[in-house]
């Protein structure tokens, strides 16, 4: 089990961001694209890395824990929920493993 990160409120939602990316378990460049240019962080490669190497388990749990630390507002929240919804259709397909992804985040986040 990796250990808890501590992320900014900018690093939290790179981290989703790539997991919704990595939903339906093909993440593109152009996916990876859109995201690096929402969040310039210099922690990218970093984050990234730390993602690659985590299971999907892991990365609901951190999730989880960092979401908690953060105070989002309903607009913070409503704003990233269409960033999340514009990464999951940039392929022009929303697939069972996206819905059901955003499902779990639903839950998650709110």
């Amino acid at each position: 089990m990796s250990k808890p990160s501590n992320w900014s409120k900018d690093d939290l939602k790179l981290y989703i961001l790539l997991l919704c990316a990595n939903a339906d378990r093909n993440e593109t460049s152009e996916e990876l694209e859109m995201i690096k240019s929402k969040y310039r962080s210099s922690n990218f490669e970093d984050i990234y890395a730390e993602f690659k190497k985590d299971s999907e388990d892991e990365a609901l749990e951190k999730i989880d824990e960092n979401v908690q630390k953060h105070h989002f507002s309903s607009l913070e929240l409503t704003e990233f929920k269409q960033e999340m919804h514009a990464i999951f259709k940039s392929d022009k397909n929303f697939t069972m493993w996206e819905e059901n992804l955003d499902n779990i985040l639903d839950n998650i986040i709110y």
